[in-house]
Order: C-alpha cells, then structure tokens, then sequence
C-alpha cells in the first residue's frame, strides 16, 4: 500500500505589521501549502491573525504554534479551538506549549509550574468539551471552583454552541523525554524544534515508544511536522549565505542559562564539545563567536538549502523520520511561491 503524501507547512514569518505576511497565504496556498502555522510569543496574539486568515483561504489549515498552557484557562482555550474551527469550516489545529519562564513569569505574570500536568488535563478537557459534554477536573485545575476557593456558585458547564469538530486536532510541543512520552500518548500531533531526521530515532525513539504503547486506540496515528529553511540553489556560497542566517537562532537557544532542553538536545546530537563552548561565550557576552562554533553539519541537516538533489534527499530523511507534515521557511530573498510549488510537486 502505498504511504500517504506528507503535507506541506510552514510557519508564517513577519515583520512589524502581520497583515502584509498574511495576504500573502492566497498565494501559498494555491502554490500548494497544505498547512499554516502562527506564532504567538508575546507579540500579537496568534487568535486573531488565524481568524483572519481564515477569512482569506479555503483549504489551508490554520494551525496555532503554539498556544502556552499557562496564560488561558482550559475554558477559554476551549472556545478558542472551537471558534476558530468554526469560522475556517473545520480548518484548524490547536497548538499547546510550555512556552518558558521568561515569557510566561515576565510577560504574564503567571508562575511557571508542573507543565506536563497541565498539559495533559488540559487535552483532556478539551477533548471532553469539543464532544459537548460540561467541563470538570479535580486535578490542577478544578472545575467548577470548590466553595472553599471561591463563592461556591460554580456549576458545571459546557460550551454554548456545538463545536465544528469533535475532534479538532490538539498539537503539542514538546522536546523534553517525559514532554515527548505525554505527546505521543495524548495529541494528535508533535510539533520538534530544531529537528535533525538523521537523529530523531536515537534521541526521542525510546520517549516516543513509550508514550504510543499507551496511546488510545480512539486517536488516530501521531502526526509530526518539522522541518527547516527551504532554499533550492546550485550556488554552494549561496546555500552557506542562507544556512549562516540561523547561526543566530540556533546560538540563541543553545546558548541560554538554566534548565535547557536545546542544549541538552544538541549534545544528544553528538555536537557536545560545540554546545559547551555556544553556552560558555555566549553567556559570557561573546553571541558572534558563540554563532560561529553553530556546526556545519547541524545547519546541513536540519534544513533543505542546496541543489534539487540535496532537498530531495533531505525530504526522504525527514519522512523516513516520521515526519507527516514537512514544515518549510522559505530563505530570504528566494522566490517562496515558487519553492513552495516545486516541493509541492515532489512531495505529490
């Protein structure tokens, strides 16, 4: 039997006002793009742009990436996901996040605590209320209040209006061993960053293992969208041009103090020696010298730039990954209409 085709996505990058990004999706998505993934941060928030979007298309899906768990209650999340699936006609995807503790503590002022917990009975209750039944929980979060927390006037409820959707998609992002279990366990998709194919089953093989031997046969099989910088040139100094641009992210998240899953993810990539010396001089204020030690072969990987022949074989590893859904950011300066329709044709 032949394997279904993976989707085209990609993340909807702006600068300064959203809108003039947005009306350029008509155009991505008669070029082929299956799905579209918005942001939040704490910029704009993602809701909006997506209700917007969703005005502008037919087909495309419109996926929140991410949503964090902590600044909505499940109540509001849950008409967020059945609203938006109601005015895009069945279109959307809701992304849930952790985010981290500098967005969520400084920017919400909401303390960053017991993210798998929330995470995992926050599907629950949207999955409860997306099929029509009242939201409760006597975990974290409880629903309705106890009389002790509040009034006591509380009562079970359900969403007012009968959602598009039963089973509008619940995405999460997750990196972490015990984050990636809960994943594969309870979503309908996974949503990696800074994802390398070639090392995908070593790093999160036995996570992902463990969390699809208790997921429900009631959901359908985990979905997974990853990818990285599309750019098809035959020009090796361009390709470089191009891989050199995420330098800076990649510096910027390897690089950060505390508890951090990125460095703990490159040093599972076999890229220790080179996380180590990132963290060091970037911390030490030294960010250029910290990009410059980003590998190559990191930057080769992870992303789709150079001949037709090195993006095909980049596709193929990231399928043979797993990867339903090839998530691509067209380089800067590329003509992204006309990648997105050639990857469209290879992936056909």
């Amino acid at each position: 039997m032949k394997q279904p085709s993976m989707k085209l996505a990609m993340p909807l990058t702006y600068f300064g006002n959203p809108r003039e990004a947005a009306d350029q999706v008509v155009g991505l998505e008669k070029a082929g793009l299956d799905q579209l993934w918005v942001a939040e941060l704490y910029g704009f928030d993602a809701v909006s742009l997506l209700g917007y979007l969703a005005a502008k298309t037919e087909n495309v899906e419109l996926g929140a990436g991410i949503l964090n768990i902590y600044s909505r209650t499940p109540g509001a999340l849950l008409q967020t996901a059945a609203g938006l699936d109601n005015v895009s006609g069945g279109r959307a995807i809701l992304g849930l996040g952790a985010s981290g503790p500098q967005v969520i503590e400084g920017f919400h002022g909401v303390a960053y605590d017991k993210p798998l917990t929330r995470t995992r009975e926050i599907i629950a209750l949207l999955r409860a209320g997306l099929r029509g039944e009242r939201l409760q929980s006597d975990g974290l979060y409880k629903m309705p209040l106890p009389a002790d927390q509040g009034t006591g006037l509380g009562k079970p409820l359900k969403l007012l209006n009968k959602p598009e959707r039963a089973d509008t998609p619940l995405w999460v992002a997750a990196l972490g061993d015990k984050n990636v279990t809960m994943t594969a366990e309870v979503a309908d998709g996974w949503l990696p960053f800074l994802f390398l194919p070639d090392k995908a089953r070593e790093v999160w093989g036995e996570a992902l293992d463990k969390g699809l031997a208790k997921r429900s046969a009631d959901l359908k099989p985990l979905e997974i969208s990853a990818g990285g910088m599309l750019a098809i040139t035959d020009d090796p100094d361009e390709a470089k041009r191009h891989r050199d641009t995420l330098r800076g992210l990649i510096a910027l998240y390897v690089g950060a103090r505390g508890k951090n899953f990125y460095n703990d993810m490159a040093v599972k990539y076999g890229f220790e020696a080179e996380a180590k010396k990132i963290q060091d001089l970037y911390l030490d204020g030294h960010k250029r010298d910290a990009e410059a030690e980003v590998p190559e072969a990191w930057l080769e990987a992870g992303n789709l730039v150079g001949p037709e022949s090195f993006v095909k074989e980049r596709i193929a590893a990231f399928k043979e990954a797993g990867v339903t859904s090839l998530q691509v950011t067209p380089a800067f300066g590329t003509d992204g209409l006309a990648s997105i329709a050639q990857v469209k044709e290879w992936l056909a």
